[in-house]
């Protein structure tokens, strides 16, 4: 007769260390991640929300310090579960290498089936990325553990009440179903003049479409069901519908002093929308149950956009970050150009590489630096960039770690500049060069070469840009510190965005000032300052000697932007921002307000 089995705790011969492999550990290992999502998401939509409350009650400040908190909250949540898994399952501990290799390809097996009627697959599968790759210190795209592509189609995905809504003008006419759009919005502040403003969106709607204009039988209006949310400004988003052509429009919501909305403009065609969702801007604040039938809309909308920048702008940057790698994945499989170095003038901090064929530059922190700044204060000044608001003239960035890149596409130019610059952060593993930290953002043309480049006309459009652009980052209390045109791009649509950040600095930080007049003629002749210079001082009057050597980009400086070398006019923006008035930013020319049609409009508070 066979002798019976002791339980482990009475066997001494038993293997204690052996790893628990019960059928229901998989399963709550996944559970517990899922959970950790969960609440992830349900502190997103809360925010959301609370920016329209905020937005009715006029707390701008208020709204700025949600989208900022809002950009901590994945990495804390991801914080979050790692430690529950750590304390809960013991995992992530030294020698589990086994027991990896047995439970993770199920965790995910029970993932997946968790996520079967799950209202956010995509994000959630992000989730559980960043979660592994902490709890097994990897690389995402080296882990086979992991969602590589999307296991969960979002293709069909919406909410129980579809993420837009439907209007039929010529069912009911035009003037009720522009009202109702307005009124489904549930806004609990009282409009200024609604009957006006649906009056002025119906005349701009006349100039933009052409004489004899004819409306098909499936006219119709389609909205999204929730407005956006940034700064001080709320949009609505739709699409005019029209014998199968789509004609995409946004339309601000303003609220004047007195705490009244009006309908700013209206905004028609995919380069005003994209306008909105430019790179360069703050993220939205939306309050969505299913993100993916948000983007699949804005797809529509913006052809041309890519989903990693639209989930990025939507306030889930990791997911952006997510499509982004699988973009550039396929461009490589796709395309056989070399990444190489940047064009334009060598950064003394930032080592810029791109890849022709892709419309990004790459760019990581040398380890031979021509200032004497750290690595880390480098990227707490990056980090200070993601969490402020960028005023649609800061662009925006992608943090990378452990990126490998094909040895055998690497330019060898740039290839001996990352060894001689950078050498401790790049590893050559076998076919790959892996670069362990670096910067993503879109590609611009430094403004330095397109001045060089550029015809009249075009030399004026981008000095009155680059004045524009300091003079609205001043408005987000941002002062650029190296205010070199090289540190500027122009980008496709003709806007000049800043991009080198390692001298940014609040304005309010700042002490601007005069220079005082030499005490005598040897002092005007000395090659030192006759005066003290402390840390933080700023003198306006030098950015000529830097920026108008040119004597034409001088004349056309002086004619548009003058102020900016003059410290009171700096002074005097210090005092407003130190007083709380946050000044208005327009994503959108102030030529199209319809303000412009009126003799009086209530005082602007824009997005």
């Amino acid at each position: 007769m066979p002798q019976s089995r002791s339980s482990p705790a009475e066997d001494p011969r038993a293997d204690r260390s052996a790893p628990d492999r019960s059928a229901d550990r998989p399963a709550a290992v996944a559970q517990a991640i899922l959970a950790g999502f969960d609440r992830h998401f349900g502190l997103t939509r809360y925010i959301a929300q609370q920016a329209k409350a905020r937005y009715e009650r006029g707390d701008w400040h208020g709204i700025r310090r949600l989208a900022r908190d809002r950009i901590a909250f994945y990495d804390q949540r991801v914080h979050e579960a790692v430690e529950r898994l750590e304390s809960e399952f013991a995992l992530g501990q030294r020698g589990q290498r086994m027991a990896d290799d047995w439970l993770w390809p199920r965790v995910k097996r029970n993932y997946v089936a968790l996520l079967a009627d799950h209202r956010q697959p995509e994000l959630a599968e992000t989730f559980f990325n960043s979660v592994c790759c902490n709890i097994l210190h990897r690389s995402y795209f080296h882990n086979g553990f992991i969602f590589v592509r999307p296991g969960v189609s979002t293709e069909y995905l919406d909410a129980d009440r579809p993420s837009w809504r439907v209007y039929y003008p010529l069912t009911v006419g035009w003037r009720p179903a522009l009202r109702q759009m307005i009124i489904d919005f549930g806004l609990a502040c009282p409009f200024v003049d609604i009957e006006r403003d649906l009056s002025l969106v119906q005349a701009a709607a006349r100039e933009h479409f052409p004489p004899g204009f004819v409306y098909a039988a499936d006219c119709q209006l389609q909205v999204l069901r929730t407005l956006f949310f940034r700064n001080k400004g709320a949009y609505l988003i739709g699409r005019f519908v029209n014998d199968g052509e789509l004609l995409p429009f946004a339309v601000p919501i303003l609220r004047d002093s007195q705490g009244r909305l009006y309908l700013d403009t209206v905004l028609f065609g995919s380069e005003r929308i994209e306008a909105l969702f430019n790179f360069a801007r703050a993220y939205f604040m939306v309050d969505m149950d299913v993100p993916s039938a948000y983007v699949r809309f804005l797809k529509t909308l913006m052809p041309t956009k890519p989903e990693s920048e639209l989930y990025t702008m939507l306030g889930f940057h990791k997911q952006g970050k997510t499509l982004f790698y699988r973009d550039l994945l396929q461009h490589l499989k796709y395309s056989h150009d070399h990444f190489i170095v940047a064009p334009g003038i060598k950064g003394l901090v930032m080592l810029v590489f791109t890849l022709p064929s892709f419309p990004y530059v790459f760019k990581l922190i040398k380890d031979k630096r021509g200032k004497e700044i750290s690595r880390e204060f480098i990227q707490s000044q990056y980090q200070l960039v993601k969490f402020h608001d960028r005023a649609g003239r800061m662009a925006d960035t992608w943090e990378y770690s452990g990126v490998p890149f094909p040895k055998d596409r690497v330019d060898p130019g740039l290839l001996a500049e990352l060894k001689e610059f950078a050498p401790s952060q790049i590893e050559e593993e076998g076919d790959s060069i892996v670069i362990r930290h670096l910067y993503i953002e879109r590609r611009m043309v430094p403004l330095n070469i397109y001045l060089e480049q550029a015809d009249d006309a075009d030399r004026e459009h981008a000095i009155i840009e680059y004045g524009d652009a300091i003079k609205q980052m001043v408005a987000a209390n941002m002062f650029p510190g190296d205010m070199l045109w090289k540190n500027f791009g122009m980008t496709r649509q003709g806007r000049v965005v800043f991009y080198d950040y390692d001298e940014v600095a609040y304005i309010t930080d700042c002490n601007f000032r005069r220079i005082p007049p030499p005490r005598t003629p040897e002092d005007e002749m000395s090659a030192e300052p006759w005066y003290s210079v402390g840390p933080h001082d700023v003198f306006p009057e030098e950015f000529g000697t830097f920026l108008l050597g040119n004597p034409r980009v001088r004349e056309l400086f002086m004619k548009h932007h003058a102020d900016l070398l003059d410290a009171g006019y700096w002074q005097e923006r210090q005092r407003r921002i130190r007083e709380g008035v946050l000044d208005d930013v327009f994503p959108y020319p102030e030529t199209l307000r319809f303000r412009n049609r009126l003799p009086a409009q209530p005082s602007a508070q824009a997005a």
